[in-house]
């Protein structure tokens, strides 16, 4: 891709960030809306789980597929595509009858985010080829999800309580439809230099794993052991014929030799625990502030700018210190709070008391607003550029893996607590294991921020990208001949 000029790179970098808007701002409105949604569809708690994790789920699946087949065939096309689906499937969603429409409609919105996400990230990381300067716009990069965070629960709550929860798909399709428009006139088209082959077989075994684990987690309240034992088993599977088959493939789906970096490892688990951390917080506060305390749809969104207003300031400050510093500081600084939040509720039932609730919010804002930029910019970094869609698909995929498990674990754990019971009666008591476990995710953020972040991490992470750049010189050099 030729050079840009700076002002043209930071063009390119706001287009990248409007599709994260519209993606991040997607979830942070449904989050508030699903009250709305339970009475008008008469869904279920697994109804609700249901219409978050299809989303996550079908994104997680086709995310890697999405990042090798636009460093194939070309960054911008798959973009752009991605672009046109998303914002149809977010019109099909305003029109959905009944909660299977809405999960089905959400299952196609999710196929155009797969392409948008990790797409942009790569086509950022391929603009800005300076490591500062890249590291400064995964920072601002970052800081869109904060404003998501923002401005989702406030205009989801105007939305519900004005017009319905039919409206927070409406938001997408303006910026939808500029993004697209200005992604044909100023985003340069870029790929990889060596073209890599699809690979049909890993890409079934992904969508099995992840499919079949998130039904099992989901359905356990609710099924029997036999009818649920099945869809186990086909996960564990599923999980070991990936194993074995993508290491012999040449230009398999999944790089497994990516996970020989330390760092790059460490990112990938540290975005599974901070995502799942997100999406079960998210899903428990939305219930309670509704459901429990009565709350409207906007009230309940002020409630939340406690945690999302932290979540903007902080991303951009992560981005400043993972270019200064690394991304040691950051993570340790993101662990701690996440951790410190969920012991606030497990041990003290922050929600109870408004001074706690506020502290518990503050606390995990921050904590997330630091964990993102690190995330990022550890698993693209360490990377030949020719791989940089890959491994920010890796990184954008255990995002919405753990997003999707925290949802299913932790509504699992809370239909399970609740039982027949009210939610008014019996919430605060059956919520307090699914905060342990949203405690254990910001320990998980802590340690492996600790682990994969020294001296030792970078060394396998600087043979590593050795190793993948003398594969690809060989490849490249017999593809010559």
């Amino acid at each position: 891709m030729p050079e840009l000029s700076p002002r043209r790179r930071l063009l390119v970098l706001a287009i990248c960030c409007m599709s994260l808007l519209i993606v991040s701002l997607d979830n942070t409105v449904l989050n508030v809306a699903l009250p709305s949604m339970q009475r008008d569809l008469h869904a279920s708690t697994s109804g609700l789980q249901w219409a978050i994790d299809a989303y996550t789920l079908v994104l997680a699946s086709l995310l890697m597929l999405a990042g090798s087949t636009a460093d194939r065939i070309g960054r911008k096309r798959v973009f752009m595509a991605g672009l046109v689906v998303f914002t149809l499937g977010s019109l099909l969603c305003s029109l959905a009858p009944n909660l299977e429409a809405l999960v089905a409609f959400r299952m196609v919105q999710a196929v155009g985010g797969s392409m948008l996400n990790p797409v942009a990230m790569s086509i950022i990381t391929n603009t800005f080829t300076d490591p500062r300067e890249r590291a400064r716009a995964i920072g601002v990069w970052g800081a869109v999800v904060g404003i998501s965070m923002a401005a989702g629960p406030l205009v989801g709550g105007l939305l519900v309580d004005s017009v319905g929860w039919r409206s927070i798909f409406w938001v997408n399709l303006p910026v939808g439809l500029a993004a697209l428009l200005l992604t044909l006139r100023f985003v340069p088209e870029s790929r990889a230099g060596t073209a890599r082959r699809p690979d049909p077989v890993g890409q079934l075994l992904v969508i099995v794993l992840f499919g079949s684990l998130t039904y099992a987690i989901i359905e356990a309240p609710h099924a029997s052991l036999p009818a649920i034992a099945p869809f186990a088993v086909l996960a564990l599977a599923a999980l070991t014929a990936l194993l074995r088959y993508e290491p012999r493939r040449r230009e398999p789906l999944i790089d497994l030799r990516f996970f020989r970096s330390a760092p790059f490892s460490g990112a990938t688990m540290i975005a599974v625990s901070a995502f799942a951390a997100l999406g079960g917080f998210l899903f428990l506060s939305t219930l309670y502030l509704q459901n429990v305390r009565g709350l409207s749809a906007l009230d309940a969104g002020l409630w939340m700018l406690p945690m999302a207003v932290p979540t903007f300031l902080c991303a951009p400050l992560a981005g400043r210190l993972v270019g200064s510093r690394g991304p040691r500081l950051p993570l340790l600084i993101a662990g701690g709070a996440m951790t410190a939040s969920g012991l606030l509720f497990a041990l003290f039932e922050a929600e109870t008391s408004d001074v706690t609730l506020f502290l518990g919010y503050v606390l995990f804002g921050v904590g997330f607003g630091f964990v993102n930029a690190p995330i990022t910019n550890t698993a693209v970094s360490g990377m030949p550029r020719a791989q940089a869609g890959v491994a920010s698909a890796v990184a954008s995929t255990s995002r919405q893996l753990g997003q999707t498990l925290g949802v299913a674990v932790i509504g699992a754990v809370l239909a399970a607590g609740v039982g027949s019971s009210s939610y008014a009666e019996s919430f605060v008591a059956a919520a307090r294991p699914a905060w342990w476990i949203l405690a254990a995710c910001g320990l998980a953020v802590l340690v492996l921020g600790a682990l994969t972040s020294g001296p030792w991490a970078r060394r396998t992470a600087e043979r590593t990208a050795e190793r993948l750049e003398s594969r690809e010189i060989r490849e490249a050099a017999s593809l010559g001949s």
